[in-house]
């Protein structure tokens, strides 16, 4: 399984983000891919703790199964996946894009602070999947940028 953990795991998503333009054209969704490189980079924060967002209300069986599926059944993660609004693009509290080589620059480099964090970091939760281990947010964050990157066809 794929994750940023692995050193080629982790260039072949960097590999990808270079072929990112400005002018990308989207195979789904609605962000710009400017946007899109800002969201990842939310993400990225939000799993190194330095973005709060808010968790809604479900059910720890429900967790559990939708953590599970998100990480590791071997399929695509599906188009139209409401984000949360931390991290919205459109309408949200996400980063707004700025310069669009800075933004990559900027992911680039959270990209590598995440893959040198230790094991035992303090994680905290996420927002919908709840307590999470050092692997499954690595994995979490090879599938995140796989899946937006395929969606500007990267």
């Amino acid at each position: 399984m794929k994750t940023l953990r692995n050193r080629a795991d982790r260039d072949e998503i960097l590999r990808r983000l270079e072929h990112v333009r400005p002018d990308s054209q989207r195979r789904w969704g609605r962000m710009t891919s400017q946007q899109m490189v800002c969201h990842l980079a939310d993400g990225v924060r939000l799993y190194m703790n330095e973005r709060p967002a808010t968790a809604p209300p479900t059910w720890a069986i429900q967790r559990k199964v939708l953590k599970w599926v998100a990480l590791w059944a071997p399929l695509p993660w599906p188009h139209g996946f409401k984000t949360m609004p931390e991290l919205e693009q459109n309408g949200g509290s996400g980063t707004k894009p700025a310069e669009f080589a800075e933004d990559v620059r900027t992911l680039r480099e959270l990209t590598e602070r995440l893959a040198a964090m230790p094991p035992d970091f303090a994680w905290g939760a996420h927002p919908h999947f709840g307590p999470m281990s050092y692997e499954e947010w690595m994995r979490l964050a090879y599938l995140h940028a796989d899946h937006h990157l395929r969606q500007f066809s990267a």
